[in-house]
């Protein structure tokens, strides 16, 4: 009885795993992690970091923010994340010229 009650857990145990990951493997299929352009972290709350960011800082502030950022990932894309930080560091420089381009109009 013993041997039949451990093989009954066993085999439960096994379909459960094997749901489990097939969960997992179906769930990182639909959500690709991006983070480039918006990074699972900074999305928490009602309102993104960046955007959070940029309304408590004053415009010179921010503008130090974002070319501190675009240092920073153009400083280290060869020695930690390759391709991903100079993607980021062109993130920053969007934002900045997109908010250069808000005074101009």
């Amino acid at each position: 009885m013993k041997r039949m009650v451990r093989a009954m857990i066993n085999s439960e145990w096994k379909r459960l795993m094997k749901e489990h990951e097939d969960f997992k493997g179906s769930v990182v299929a639909e959500h690709t992690a991006d983070n480039v352009n918006s990074p699972a972290h900074y999305g928490k709350g009602n309102i993104e970091c960046i955007d959070y960011i940029e309304d408590f800082l004053t415009k010179e502030e921010y503008i130090g923010y974002l070319r501190g950022n675009i240092a920073k990932y153009l400083h280290r894309w060869r020695y930690k994340n390759k391709q991903e930080d100079l993607l980021k560091s062109q993130w920053y420089l969007d934002r900045l010229i997109h908010m250069d381009g808000k005074d101009t109009a």
